[in-house]
């Protein structure tokens, strides 16, 4: 039996090359590093964190704190490891980087069933099994090889999106739905604002902190995507004729036209979130939601996905993609992590996880979505025209039997219900 090929030996790529070797199956991991490095790598180990140590909250009523305890649950490699080397963080997991990457490249190394070939692969193997697991900054060559395997209006080389809110955290007491002139089947949420509203929210956007982006991101980014502090800064009345333009609209509280109205625009099939029109944003995350809570209707936001605008390489795994990961045209090839539009280390993880145990596996294994691994792997798969990357966040579960309105408590239903279900794949992956 011919070794299972994985190119990126990063999160989701190592994940998956250790679950394929508990297996009892062959892997050849490649690794690029330290023969070329990406614009955003250093170290010459595996499983690199890039930006910030933490894997977010560990609490059951968070959904990362949910997806980690699943992998745990269910046989994870990585998240035992960063377990291991984590550091002083209140409720949060978070790690010391270089020992995480330190302990998971031992692993890879000391593993009998991992061959680890440090080299740049130009192309994807014409035979076998393939996880393409190169993360959001895959290099060029294989890009346009990739592009080639998918048709390159399917992969995507920037992430420019805007924040999306739980919408049963939306006041529809301001809120209305409608279209404009009433055209269409009233399935936008608008938010209303008079002058005064307006302007105060006008002169915070202007002036809210920025995240400062790198040099190679910079060119590509704006020259394909105006985020939305910059173009207010084009004069105050900018946003009034554009994404925020109240032109056919009549806010029902007073009968009259509204000085200036943002949308929200479903944003998955199951109706429970809605993302920002025209909101593409740079701002940093404690500023979205500063800012963008002063919208009315919008006071207590719940905001499942923050705005970004970075380098991202990324396919519509809509269209190519089943849940588990393979690649629909050819089901020799899976994909895995953040070129998957799963978005997150954790979440990378999960998508190796069940990238590889898929890999091993005579049927399809897709899990339930109620279980916050099988809503990520269902959202990146489900139809979706809006696609945009994505992180865990309970927005993605089904929603309850019965209806809880307080926010805590259903998501520790939410998560019990997850957690239960989980707990039945346990002796699937551990015996």
């Amino acid at each position: 039996m011919n070794p299972i090929i994985i190119i990126g030996a990063g999160l989701a790529g190592c994940e998956a090359a250790l679950q394929i070797a508990k297996r009892g199956r062959k892997v050849k991991l490649y690794e690029m590093k330290p023969q070329k490095f990406s614009p955003a790598h250093s170290n010459t180990d595996l499983a690199e964190i890039v930006c910030s140590n933490s894997f977010k909250s560990n609490r059951l009523t968070n959904a990362c704190g949910l997806l980690k305890e699943e992998l745990r649950i269910l046989g994870s490699e990585l998240i035992p490891i960063a377990d291991q080397v984590a550091v002083p963080a209140g409720q949060a997991l978070a790690v010391d980087r270089e020992k995480f990457s330190k302990v998971v490249t031992e692993k890879i190394q000391s593993n009998e069933n991992i061959e680890l070939i440090r080299e740049e692969i130009m192309d994807i193997p014409a035979e076998g099994k393939v996880i393409i697991a190169t993360g959001p900054l895959t290099s060029e060559r294989l890009s346009k090889k990739i592009s080639q395997l998918i048709g390159k209006n399917d992969l995507h080389f920037y992430d420019a999106a805007a924040p999306i809110i739980e919408k049963s955290s939306i006041n529809m007491e301001i809120a209305f739905w409608g279209d404009r002139y009433g055209k269409g089947d009233s399935s936008y949420i608008n938010l209303p604002m008079n002058k005064k509203e307006y302007l105060k929210f006008y002169d915070e956007l202007i002036h809210a902190e920025v995240v400062t982006l790198h040099e190679f991101e910079k060119r590509e980014i704006f020259e394909g995507c105006m985020p939305v502090e910059i173009m207010a800064k084009r004069g105050e009345d900018t946003l009034r004729f554009g994404p925020l333009k109240p032109v056919g609209f009549t806010d029902p509280r007073t009968g009259e036209r509204p000085y200036a109205i943002v949308q929200l625009r479903q944003d998955n099939k199951e109706g429970t979130l809605f993302n920002m029109v025209g909101f593409q944003t740079n701002l940093k995350f404690g500023e979205q939601k500063r800012v963008f809570s002063m919208i009315p209707g919008l006071e207590k936001a719940n905001f499942m996905k923050y705005g970004v605008m970075h380098r991202n390489t990324y396919i519509d795994s809509t269209k190519l993609l089943d849940a588990t990961y393979q690649f629909k045209k050819d089901g020799r090839i899976y994909f895995a992590g953040q070129i998957t539009g799963v978005e997150g280390y954790v979440e990378s993880i999960s998508s190796g996880f069940v990238a590889g145990v898929n890999c091993c596996s005579d049927e399809k294994i897709i899990y339930n979505t109620k279980t916050m691994i099988g809503a990520l792997a269902d959202y990146i798969s489900a139809p979706n025209e809006k696609f945009q990357p994505m992180n865990a966040n309970y927005g993605i579960l089904p929603e309850l039997d019965e209806k809880v309105k307080d926010k805590v408590k259903r998501y520790e239903e939410l998560s019990n219900r997850a957690l239960k279900i989980t707990k039945e794949y346990e002796n699937l992956h551990n015996t």
